[in-house]
């Protein structure tokens, strides 16, 4: 074979090879009985261990190669669960539906209705509308008249009224309506959510087509103006009053005053400097004019518009307010944060505003989707045997009502005798008279709950997040189980066993020098020099120590149990001291003084059994478990055959790699 036809002959084996090749999530990482570990699974379980994707790739070789080992065991015991038939075990299934349950309900709301809708206004907030309306209450009309009376008005200006001529005419805003209906620039979150959404879904220049219904009435939108967000500024103004010193209104002063402001200000004087001379802002001035950061609209209309409009850098000209004449100059601008860092103020917002409305719908279509029912008449029969009743104590009429159904839906029926188990112990209940009303709100919480749980128990059937995590806590009961069967139960305690561990451990469980001592305490100087004159005098240390003003020794008479020497200041003290009974003069220490006798000294030596029993138990249980687990995963090596392709992992999180 020529040179020539043997290259070519080589390169068609390596196409062939790389063409044949499973593609890249394929590859069988390990093998045992009749299933295999993919190398998706594996990037995917080793990625989730080290934190993230990027983490994960960054790693090495050999980190792969111990994480394919621990993987591979963790599959083997989870193959011998499912022989063993865990997955049918009635408690085991129990615990699974309780915790799919109670975790389904919070992943429901966290997932379904808070993450949705936060990212919607991330997006929304990162645009700021001006618009302007004209509004019809429904209290001047009545609901029906007011609705038809604003799409009058709409069908006016969509036949070529002008808008602005249409609000000074009849919008029923006082507020706005001076303004042509401008309420100036807001963002998502600020304003009613059907009139914001309307907002963002209306170009600028133009009518929203329909008339906005809010809990203040019916709204005809024009939007004009959208652009680009800074979510906050921060600026420095002086400000001029229009009130001279004595209290009084002097415009021309101000106007005076504002000159000189300005002369020095285009000399490139400081703009804090000229603050500081001139400002009647006496809450800034000291601070050279520094506002600090705010948002849109927490500064009235002129100056917000004024600041919002200038760079960085930039001094804006006067700006009149009914507080006086300004000049603001910008010094920082706020970035738009990322999904992450807006997180929580995004949840914050979005609770003390549409939270309860969401949540509403949310149960509403529940109720729908599990045909939900409430028994009126057995709410009526609970009232009229309880007439003047107080929930809490004995109900009257359970006998006869008490296995009714109070509401039910899909497979769940409430009976009253659960239902008022649940009232009577619940704090926002109990010690109030039986109602309807209060039995409403109790029917509307539990009910709401159990929706939730029984939305949650097929919630991994559509979910796949959600169906991982339940697949996540199946296996954790599984491998405790295991554990507990194989491994903890098993180990057997007992003293010849924990002392020939000691024997053969002892040298692990040793004590550091030690010393033991008493305390003479008292509050007042001339208190410890006399007691130290009493000892000089013959006086018993322990009379003296058992008078301690330090309360948490009173009961052992200023005596301390063996400390480690250098564990305190004191043991340090002590330790320097030669005999058993010697004693220091008068220390003093925070509080107090002290008068510190030795009375032992331990040096470091290996602990007895009895003292390192403790100890002892505790590594002989570690060591026993140790020992089981292997003895266990070996068995499972023999009885499922595992083989790992340590050299496929050379491609983990390498996609290009075939």
């Amino acid at each position: 074979m020529s040179l020539r036809i043997s290259i070519l002959f080589t390169a068609l084996l390596a196409f062939l090879f790389v063409s044949c090749s499973p593609e890249h999530s394929k590859i069988v990482v390990a093998e045992y009985s009749n299933a295999t570990i993919t190398m998706e699974e594996f990037e995917k379980a080793y990625a989730k261990n080290v934190g993230s994707l990027e983490a994960a790739a960054d790693d090495s070789f050999e980190n792969y190669k111990n994480f394919a080992d621990l993987y591979t065991n963790f599959k083997l015991k989870l193959e011998d669960a499912k022989v063993r038939g865990y997955q049918n075990d009635p408690m085991l299934t129990q615990e699974l539906t309780d915790y799919k349950k109670k975790v389904g309900s919070s992943y429901i709301l966290e997932k379904h209705l808070v993450e949705p809708n936060i990212k919607d206004w991330y997006e929304k907030r990162k645009t700021e509308i001006r618009a302007s309306h004209l509004m019809i209450r429904v209290d001047s009309t009545g609901e029906a008249s007011a609705s038809k009376y604003a799409q009058s008005l709409l069908d006016s200006i969509k036949n070529g009224a002008r808008f602005e001529d249409m609000v000074l005419k009849y919008s029923q805003d006082q507020f706005s309506k001076p303004k042509e209906g401008d309420i100036f620039y807001f963002t998502a979150g600020q304003l009613p959510y059907e009139f914001e959404d309307a907002c963002y879904k209306t170009e600028k220049g133009t009518v929203h087509p329909q008339v906005v219904k809010t809990r203040f009435g019916y709204h005809i939108i024009k939007v004009t103006d959208k652009k680009v967000r800074v979510p906050k500024i921060k600026a420095s103004h002086i400000l001029i009053s229009y009130m001279n010193p004595v209290g009084e209104v002097d415009t021309a002063s101000a106007l005076l005053t504002m000159d000189s402001v300005l002369t020095e200000l285009k000399a490139n004087k400081d703009f804090s400097e000229v603050a500081m001379k001139y400002s009647d802002d006496t809450g800034t001035k000291d601070k050279g004019g520094d506002l600090g950061f705010f948002e849109r609209r927490m500064m009235v209309q002129e100056f917000d518009e004024t600041a919002f409009n200038l760079e960085v850098g930039q001094v804006s000209n006067v700006v009149k307010t009914n507080f006086g004449l300004h000049v603001i100059k910008v010094t920082e601008k706020e970035a738009y944060p990322s999904f992450e860092a807006d997180r929580e103020n995004l949840k914050n917002l979005l609770k003390r505003s549409r939270y309860p409305e969401l949540y509403a719908e949310l149960i509403d279509s529940y109720k729908k989707e599990y045909n939900y029912s409430i028994n009126e008449i057995v709410i009526q029969q609970m009232i009229g045997y309880n007439d003047s009743t107080v929930i809490g104590g004995e109900m009257n009429g359970l006998n006869e009502i008490g296995n009714s159904a109070i509401f039910s839906f899909a497979n769940h029926k409430e009976t009253v005798n659960d239902f008022y188990s649940k009232l009577k112990s619940d704090t926002e209940y109990s010690g109030k008279k039986f109602s309807e009303d209060i039995l409403k709100k109790g029917i509307n919480k539990y009910s709401e709950q159990a929706l939730l749980e029984e939305k949650a128990l097929s919630l991994d059937k559509t979910d796949a997040q959600f169906a991982d995590l339940m697949k996540d806590y199946q296996n954790g009961i599984f491998i405790f189980k295991l554990q507990e069967d194989e491994v903890w139960n098993k180990v057997s305690i007992d003293s010849v066993k924990l002392y020939d561990y000691y024997q053969k451990n002892m040298t692990k469980y040793t004590w550091q020098d030690r010393v033991g001592y008493t305390e003479i305490y008292a509050k007042k100087d001339s208190v410890i020099q006399h007691y130290y004159s009493l000892l000089k005098a013959g006086e018993d240390f322990d009379t003296l120590a058992a008078k301690t003003e330090r309360t948490q020794l009173k009961d052992k008479n200023g005596r301390y149990d063996l400390q480690v020497v250098g564990s305190s200041e004191f043991s340090k003290i002590v330790n320097n001291l030669n005999q058993i009974g010697d004693y220091t003069e008068p220390i003093p220490n925070p509080g107090g003084f002290s008068i510190l006798r030795l009375d032992i000294k331990d040096p470091a030596r290996i602990k007895t059994f009895e003292e390192a029993k403790p100890e002892v138990s505790g590594g002989f249980q570690e060591f026993e478990s140790k020992r089981l687990e292997n003895e266990y995963i070996e068995s499972l090596k023999k009885k499922y055959m595992p083989i790992i392709n340590y050299d496929e992992l050379r491609k983990a999180f390498k996609q290009n790699v075939n």
